[in-house]
């Protein structure tokens, strides 16, 4: 029997670009309640500003903005004197212009490491109660201004990373990368066809990367000279950070250090390749200085992985991957003006002269970055003796098991570190995971996946395909007549979702699936609504999603 499968998009709240972090944001605003205020933290132009405003324009009956780079003195002056919270109240409504709600605005301090006064003030403001409190910041700059403050403990973070290849994807109006989990799930190969057109868009969010302006350049039809200007802009931002932390410009060499640390196939980051002389324990501050820029990720040394992972890190042994993979492959070609568009064309065709191995590998270690797993990696010897060193790219668990994740950038199935870690007595494996271009395969014992599924590993798709909602079998009579046809009336506070997925599968008088145009919609109270020209016989399954999706 074959499914015919039609996606509608539901943009219900304006936004240009969807992000998972707005889901999160709502359900800290419906936990919380006002009893914490919630920091978004990230990297510089990664859209945490963005994403605050449209998350204070859909979910709120008013907002203020208090951006703290361009405040006026008159704004900063309101919060001399925090015994009086009705004076700062007024005298933001009035400089704004804009009435709060009691229980029904959000005040958001944009920038608000630049005026540290403010975030000790949010202890104070969220007992006070009358409105939700929203924080954005750099880490960086946040641990460099808080010397004299107490850190609020009323104040929860999360992390705002660049676009995942899914969100990259729903830039592009495709929502269908849900239904690629059944292969996921059933171990089983991906039409040809799909999967060359997958990874032909997997490797253009290589090329492009997930930070919010080069993936816009990148839709706006701009030239790949135009997309590696934006992203050339946003790390001479970086440098310039960097520069000001550290005048002696070796947190900006560190930085750029990446693509050759990376491609030289090392198995540990090696300073005095980057910093003549150098020694990690004289230069750790500035290591620790760029994890919280944010515009890295370490991927520590696990010498044992029989056991709690963090419990045998070794933060002296460790890889430094960019925060978006973007930005990496701009960096490998730092030296000239511009990245030639054939470096970008090439790329995108698979067919690049480089060794892409570090890209892949940089790509999956955003992913698991943006799952919200650690990255951990182990080296070992056969014997002791034994002058060649095996490497396992990535490490990480399912439950009491360890998984091994190698990344590999070529068609062959070329494994032997894996192979020997696999053949390692006391170790409690979970499926072995191969990420590459290849289709995917199960064969002796380890599962080879397609590298734009990487995704697929943190669980989510799984608590989504079996947290069913709403499901209900629907007989003829229950379509209503209307001028255009017939509707199945679904109510908000029946399906119990905000944003749900809807798989309609419609049925003829033989069983057999029928394929059929039927128009979903959904109104301002939740209420789905799909419309067909007649009367059948259907099976209805609401999920949880930002889309509504019709199987047929």
């Amino acid at each position: 029997m074959y499914k015919y499968y039609v996606v509608i998009l539901v943009d219900m709240s304006g936004k240009i670009f969807r992000r998972k972090a707005y889901d999160a944001l709502k359900e800290w605003k419906s936990r919380s309640n006002g009893s914490t205020a919630m920091l978004i933290e990230g990297a510089r132009r990664v859209g945490k500003s963005t994403l605050a405003k449209e998350f204070a324009e859909n979910e709120y009956a008013s907002y203020i903005i208090v951006d703290f780079f361009s405040a006026d003195k008159a704004v900063l002056n309101l919060f001399d004197d925090l015994t009086d919270f009705d004076n700062l109240f007024r005298g933001l409504q009035l400089y704004y212009n804009t009435e709060l709600k009691v229980r029904g605005s959000l005040i958001i301090f944009d920038e608000v490491q630049l005026f540290p006064r403010a975030r000790e003030a949010i202890k104070a403001l969220v007992l006070d109660g009358r409105y939700d409190y929203l924080e954005t910041g750099s880490l960086i700059s946040i641990k460099k201004n808080v010397k004299d403050i107490i850190i609020p403990s009323e104040e929860e973070r999360m992390k705002l990373h660049p676009l995942d290849f899914e969100e990259f994807l729903w830039t592009k109006g495709i929502n269908t990368y849900p239904l690629l989990y059944t292969y996921y799930q059933s171990r089983t190969k991906v039409d040809d066809s799909v999967h060359r057109r997958m990874m032909r868009l997997f490797r253009e969010y290589l090329a492009v990367g997930g930070m919010p302006q080069a993936v816009q350049a990148y839709l706006d039809n701009g030239s790949y000279r135009e997309i590696d200007r934006v992203k050339r802009e946003i790390i001479q931002l970086y440098l310039n950070d960097f520069r000001k932390m550290d005048p002696t410009g070796k947190q900006e060499r560190l930085y750029l250090s990446i693509p050759s640390q990376l491609s030289g196939q090392s198995i540990r980051y090696k300073i005095g390749k980057t910093i003549k002389g150098g020694r990690m324990k004289r230069e750790r501050m500035h290591f620790y200085d760029l994890e919280d820029s944010q515009t890295v990720q370490m991927c520590f040394h696990v010498d044992d992985p029989k056991v709690g992972l963090n419990m045998t890190v070794d933060d002296n042994f460790f890889k430094m991957y960019c925060e978006d993979t973007g930005l990496l492959v701009t960096l490998c070609f730092f030296d000239k003006q511009f990245s030639e568009n054939v470096i970008y064309e090439r790329l995108i065709n698979g067919r690049l002269s480089a060794n892409l191995g570090y890209v892949y590998e940089n790509a999956v270690a955003q992913a698991l970055t943006a799952m919200g797993l650690g990255l951990y990696y182990h080296t070992f010897k056969e014997k002791k003796d034994d002058k060649h060193t095996c490497e396992v790219d990535f490490i990480t668990t399912v439950g009491e098991k360890v998984r091994p994740i190698e990344s590999k950038s070529g068609q062959k199935n070329d494994h032997k570190s894996l192979d020997k870690f696999m053949a390692r007595k006391g170790l409690k494996l979970d499926t072995p995971i191969v990420l590459s271009p290849k289709n995917l395969e199960f064969s002796d014992g380890i599962l080879y996946l397609p590298a734009y599924m990487a995704l697929f590993l943190d669980g989510h798709y799984d608590q989504a395909s079996t947290d069913d909602s709403y499901r209900a079998d629907f007989k003829s009579n229950d379509w209503i007549p209307v001028d255009t046809g017939y509707i199945l009336y679904i109510k908000g506070e029946v399906h119990g979702k905000k944003d749900p997925m809807v798989e309609l599968t419609m049925r003829s008088g033989r069983g057999q699936s029928v394929p059929v145009d039927a128009a979903i919609s959904m109104d301002s109270e939740k209420n789905i609504k799909i419309t067909y020209d007649r009367r059948v016989e259907c099976s209805v399954r609401v999920l949880e999603r930002n889309r509504l999706e019709c199987n047929i």
